[in-house]
């Protein structure tokens, strides 16, 4: 699920992590004695990584299709737990039993005087081994969407996003009753049909337009890297902004005998039907469209002149049916039990499900955590054993709704509350930068091992290649002030932000709903995977030749996931720091205090262009349009408490930092003990019991999916989103309740710098 990172890359630099230079200062955690030890260990650690031992492996797991209840699934998880218990690890399959619907019919049909009939399936392309390899593969759909069978004429709604539906009202097109058809891109593809149901839509189409994801963008495959004409982007629709996991289990492990809701009581799941489509079969209805000129914004690159359609323009018949029946999951599950502080977890995870072979998305990082494990299991072997417990997990499920780990954080959320350190997560992989998000404590760290890990391409570290991206990105002309920024601490050999966690990959359960410190990895901006991204064409050969064709990415995300393992398992107190939170929080509230600013100017000028007449002027008169509505007016709001609370958390953050790292091979044993569940629990300190309005399952108040992003993330959510959707009243309440958990963090803080031997 996780290559909208390297789609975002571009657009999101002045977020991304860029480290500084090599490992300046003293290894977080450790003593000098004790670093020394830890980069001789993470050097033998290299030593046991193999990129030829990982590309046999992909082979064999991408070999057939390997969905959700597919025969592949389940031999993958079963091969994968024979190789884990071979290297010495102590491992299970952790089984759940999850609504997962499959496709039992699809039919899609233009009426009127040009019928035409979607071919709704990809062909095989030469040189594509698996993709004759499909007599097990579902055909092209979006899980949990509505079934239904519907006839009805069709609009074309450009991305399906709220700008857009503004766009039509301007030119009086509802979509009220009709069949949507929206191309991918601007948004998540679960906010297409959620948006067009909310509107009215009986149905909903999802198509790759060429402009966005073809051959207006390179060469198509086999020739290139991107999207054919009849490839599909398959992918859920399940609102998991509200929550993630299995519909009908939230909350709880998706275990046989659970409490379940009932289907028609889920959520998450859509009313009306949705399928996505080729832009070969979107071609038709898109020729057949009358109506009103489709706005520029909303033209792509087929050969035709675009419409919107409307009343009587063009007609579809959509039927959707699906076996909506409990399927089981298969989680690998696999422990090295820590030798000085066992009930101190350092969880890893990737997930091995895919909505064919998957090659990319999500086994490129599979086999690379396979590759840890591996090594990890060789360090074992010699003697060596971590400090506090490893814990490496192979979720299933994820495609559909990041399920298999949140069924599993759900089912131990208790014991992970008590008892994790962190949770480090991967996706998929190819050639290029280090992206990272993730929680703000653990931002020196992963600084520090991008600046101890060489790119494979230029022989600097990942650190310097990524610092050396940042200033040519700030340099650009029309670069965002956030780009700006970036480049400028990069330029002065500055620790660079970490991005903050949205969704679209397996953290989501750890950090926004039980409170435990996360991160996001992944190398990439350089591969073209982007185009066969959830298709038949996501395949062993085609990474191969577009994904990272030596290995060596997938060497190098071994070596910086590894290695932030390795000392959070091996620190001699878990390498947190705390500035870096109250400086993100900071920024957060600046931005959000920003939007209240930007809605009053927004509200002055669009008063003066309606005082003036200027939309009608400003018209075309042979094609009037209707002016823009309103927005509901900008009410007060006092960020007081949020000011307070933003200023005390810096100053509990430095005092706490500065007595914390003097504190490294200071501490008894007891003491020692009795710090580490303190640590371990801080980032739980940033979450709510009421959770976020609307949907009490995010807990976590810095980091959330926003409602209208879907997997990218929303900083100070509760606050900010009522602030964008003008909910003044939330907003006001928001800034209590966060003022409230920062208070409650500092305190925490204060009392734990209290506690700490003195100088």
């Amino acid at each position: 699920m996780s290559f909208r990172r390297v789609l975002a890359a571009g657009v999101a630099a002045g977020l991304m992590l860029a480290a500084a230079g090599a490992s300046a200062g003293p290894l977080a955690g450790f003593t000098a004695e004790n670093a020394a030890r830890q980069q001789a260990l993470e050097a033998q650690f290299d030593k046991a990584l193999s990129g030829e031992e990982m590309k046999g492996w992909l082979e064999t797991l991408s070999s057939e299709p390997n969905h959700v209840g597919s025969p592949h699934d389940k031999a993958n998880a079963d091969l994968m737990l024979a190789k884990f218990k071979s290297w010495g690890w102590d491992a299970r399959i952790e089984t759940f039993e999850i609504l997962y619907p499959t496709p039992v019919a699809e039919k899609l049909e233009l009426l009127g005087p040009h019928p035409f009939t979607a071919a709704l399936h990809e062909t095989p392309v030469d040189g594509d081994r698996t993709s004759g390899r499909t007599a097990t593969a579902l055909p092209p759909y979006v899980a949990y969407q509505g079934d239904g069978d519907v006839t009805a004429d069709i609009v074309y709604v450009n991305y399906g996003m709220p700008e857009d539906y503004k766009a039509l009202e301007r030119l009086g097109v509802s979509v009220k009753g009709k069949i949507v058809l929206a191309r991918y891109g601007a948004g998540w593809r679960g906010l297409k049909p959620q948006l067009a149901e909310e509107h009215g839509a009986v149905g909903c189409l999802i198509f790759s337009d060429p402009a966005d994801d073809g051959y207006a963008t390179d060469d198509v495959w086999p020739k290139g890297g991107q999207r054919p004409p009849q490839g599909v982007q398959r992918g859920s629709v399940q609102k998991m902004m509200i929550y993630a996991g299995d519909p009908l289990t939230p909350g709880v492990g998706a275990t046989k005998d659970a409490r379940r809701l009932t289907r028609e009581t889920a959520t998450t799941i859509l009313k009306i039907p949705a399928l996505p489509i080729s832009y070969a079969d979107a071609q038709p209805f898109l020729e057949a469209m009358g109506g009103p000129l489709a706005p520029r914004s909303f033209r792509g690159a087929l050969p035709i002149t675009y419409r919107v359609g409307g009343a009587g323009a063009a007609s579809a018949h959509l039927l959707v049916k699906s076996d909506w029946s409990l399927k089981p999951i298969y989680d690998v599950i696999a422990v090295m039990k820590g030798k000085e502080f066992p009930d101190q977890w350092v969880v890893r995870g990737n997930h091995h499900d895919g909505w064919v072979f998957g090659a990319t998305d999500p086994l490129s990082g599979n086999v690379v955590l396979m590759e840890e494990a591996k090594a990890i299991g060789t360090l074992a072997k010699s003697g060596w054993r971590p400090k506090r417990t490893l814990v490496y997990a192979s979720w299933d499920a994820e495609e559909p709704g990041l399920i298999g780990s949140t069924e599993w954080a759900e089912a131990h959320g208790a014991e992970l509350q008590k008892k994790a350190v962190a949770y480090v997560n991967s996706d998929s992989n190819e050639r290029g930068f280090l992206n990272a998000e993730g929680s703000h404590s653990l931002q020196t760290l992963v600084n520090q091992v991008a600046a101890d890990v060489t790119d494979p391409e230029t022989g600097v570290s990942v650190a310097e290649r990524r610092r050396a991206r940042a200033q040519v990105n700030g340099a650009r002309p029309g670069a965002a002030d956030a780009v700006k920024a970036e480049a400028e601490i990069a330029a002065k050999g500055g620790e660079l932000p970490l991005a903050p966690l949205g969704s679209g990959s397996d953290y989501s359960a750890f950090i926004q709903h039980l409170g435990v410190a996360s991160i996001d990895l992944g190398y990439g901006g350089e591969g073209e995977m982007g185009g066969v991204y959830h298709s038949i064409y996501d395949s062993y050969d085609h990474y191969l030749r577009y994904g990272d064709p030596d290995f060596r990415y997938e060497v190098a995300l071994a070596q910086t996931a590894g290695r932030i393992m390795l000392r959070l398992a091996d620190a001699d107190t878990p390498p947190l720091r705390l500035e870096p939170v109250s400086a993100a929080i900071t920024r957060y509230l600046k931005e959000v205090k920003q939007l209240v600013e930007k809605a009053k100017a927004d509200d002055l000028q669009f008063a003066t262009l309606t005082a003036t007449k200027a939309f009608a002027l400003a018209d075309d008169p042979t094609r009037p349009t209707h002016p823009p509505t309103a927005e509901t007016a900008v009410g007060p709001l006092d960020f007081t408490a949020m000011d307070t609370a933003s200023q005390r958390l810096a100053r509990a953050t430095t005092a706490f930092d500065s007595a914390y790292a003097a504190s490294v091979g200071h501490l008894s044993k007891t003491q020692q003990a009795a710090l580490e569940p303190v640590m371990s629990g801080l980032e739980q300190a940033l979450t709510a019991p009421e959770g976020l309005p609307g949907r009490p399952w995010f807990h976590h108040m810095i980091y959330a999916p926003g409602m209208l992003t879907g997997y990218g993330a929303k900083t100070l959510p509760g606050i900010r989103e009522a602030i964008e959707s003008r909910r003044w009243a939330e907003a006001q309440a928001y800034i209590g309740v966060v003022a409230r958990t920062l208070d409650g963090y500092s305190s925490r803080l204060e009392q734990t710098t209290a506690a700490l031997p003195a100088k």
